[in-house]
């Protein structure tokens, strides 16, 4: 490699680092983003989380554990929540028929 070639890449990594100082600099400085607030979590779910964690290290079946697991599927599919209205406009309201 010759000295020319060497030369202009030193200068050429030399102009990206000032183009990169100089863009640093010109940014407004922004404030950190707020982590998000963690609330914590109901005793309920803790004492599921709890009982959950005790059955990951059993090896043998339990009456408990299992209670536990079907709960967490429950939360998780959300089927421990009422089911949603049926449409007003389909003819099927719970209402019908009923004088005010």
């Amino acid at each position: 490699m010759s000295r020319t070639a060497k030369i202009a890449g030193v200068a050429a990594l030399a102009g990206l680092m000032m183009a990169v100082a100089i863009v640093a600099a010109v940014q407004p400085d922004e404030p950190a983003p707020v982590p998000p607030l963690v609330l914590p979590v109901d005793e309920g779910r803790a004492r599921l989380a709890r009982e959950l964690d005790r059955c990951a290290t059993l090896t043998m079946p339990d009456s408990g554990c299992e209670a536990a697991w079907a709960a967490n599927r429950r939360r998780f599919f959300r089927q421990d929540e009422p089911a949603p209205e049926m449409e007003r406009g389909s003819g099927t309201a719970p209402d019908e028929g009923v004088a005010p």
